[in-house]
Parts: C-alpha cells; structure tokens; sequence
C-alpha cells in the first residue's frame, strides 16, 4: 500500500480531531485516581469525544468493544476497560483516537495513580522525551529510522527496553495507513519523510525485557517478564517547517 500524502485542508481536518483528542486526554489525566474504574474512564472519553460531533476511532475497530485503551502497569497496549479499578502506584497508559469528519487523531499518554516508585516515574519520563526526540527527527528530507534510532538510543541510554514488535503508522482517513514505524533499528532506513506525510510517533518501553504475550481477551498485550511498561504518542505531520503535533489542545 502506498504512502498517502495529505493537502492542507486534510491535515486541517487531522487538527481538528487532534484536539479532540487532546482534550480527552487532558481531562482523563486529571481524572485518574485510586478507586475509579477504566471503565469510567472509557464513559468520560466517549462522552467527550461525541460532544464534539467525531466518533470513537477504536470502538469496533476489528472487533474492539471500547472507545479508548487503557493500560494498567505491564500492559504495554490494547487493554479494554472494565471493572478494574486503579490503584495508588499504578501506572496507567490512556490511548485515544477520535474520527472528524473522515479524518483519525490518535495519541497516548501514561500517567501516575497517585505516588509511584522512583523507577516508575523514570520510566514514565524517558518515554515521554523518547516522543519529543523522535518527533524532533521528524524532518522533510530525513529517513523514517532516523526517528527510530533516536528513540531507541534515548530509551536504552537510561537501562530501558524499546518494545519490538509494536509499532507507529501512518494515518489519515484510516486510523492505520503507511508507513509502519519501528520505534527501533539503525538509521536512514525506509521511505524519505515528505511533506504531506502524517505519522504516529509512539513509543512503548519496558523496565525490563522487551517480549510480550497478548492476555486470553486477544487484545491485551503485558511484558512477558511482568516489568512495567509506558506509552506515549502523538499524532504529527511533516510539513516543510519541520514536524507539526496534531495532536495539541
């Protein structure tokens, strides 16, 4: 499948769903607290979402029963909320995507349940700057690895593990498009970045070993060692200024 590239008026409309789903971010992470449910958090993001007139990207995508994922400590992705509630030093990985007019945001965040261990909140800010360096590489005229080196240099720098087998995409009318992007490997790899491309950069890193197994629900993928994981994702298109999130309030 080719690459599609996005004109202006796309890309505007790929805003317009970023900020949706920024804003459900914003609120969920305020949101998170020992007690409440992934599955109120499912309710409030789905409630937002359709406020604003886009639908829930991930509900019944290939069978997906929820709005949004929601990982819990070893879970890297995919989890579906239910009736676990969160708990004090629980990390929590929230992934959003909402469909506007045609066109898919998607982003993620990982965010403390109260306080967390030292090693948890160093996981959770090395990804975080793992996102901002790959986006940082994100420039026209630069090779798709040249943001998966960085992210993996950043990630293993720091004792981390980048997870293998996950990856970012292309997005736009579908939520999974070309290219895939490995959040690892050598660099000036893979198709040249050009202006028009939008891509999810997002980051899965693991405190430990970076295998995983997918749990009895065929969704939810943990660290095969049970170390924790985090998440963090944008959605970003390249443009001849240099990388823009599309993904911000």
């Amino acid at each position: 499948m080719a690459i599609v590239l996005k004109r202006p008026e796309q890309i505007r409309l790929m805003r317009e769903a970023g900020k949706i789903v920024a804003e459900v971010l914003a609120t969920l992470a305020e949101t998170v607290r020992p007690g409440i449910t992934t599955a109120e958090l499912d309710r409030i993001a789905e409630r937002i979402i359709r406020r604003h007139g886009a639908v829930p990207s991930f509900k019944g995508y290939r069978g997906f029963p929820a709005s949004i994922c929601v990982s819990v400590n070893e879970e890297v992705v995919h989890g579906i909320p239910g009736s676990r509630m969160l708990a004090e030093g629980d990390i929590v990985g929230i992934d959003v995507g909402a469909r506007y007019r045609g066109y898919h945001g998607d982003a993620t965040i990982t965010v403390p349940v109260g306080r967390v261990s030292p090693e948890a909140e160093k996981l959770l800010r090395v990804c975080r700057e793992a996102l901002e360096i790959g986006i940082a590489q994100a420039h026209a005229g630069r090779r798709l690895t040249d943001i998966s080196h960085a992210i993996q240099q950043h990630v293993e720098a720091h004792g981390f593990s980048v997870i293998r087998n996950l990856y970012g995409h292309g997005i736009g009318r579908s939520l999974h498009e070309e290219p895939m992007l490995p959040h690892y490997g050598p660099p000036g790899q893979g198709p040249l970045l050009r202006p028009g491309m939008v891509i999810t950069i997002e980051p899965m890193i693991a405190a430990g070993r970076p295998e995983t197994r997918v749990l009895p629900d065929r969704w939810t993928v943990v660290t095969a060692d049970g170390s924790l994981s985090a998440q963090f994702e944008h959605t970003v298109a390249i443009t001849e200024n240099g990388p823009e999130i599309l993904t911000l309030p």
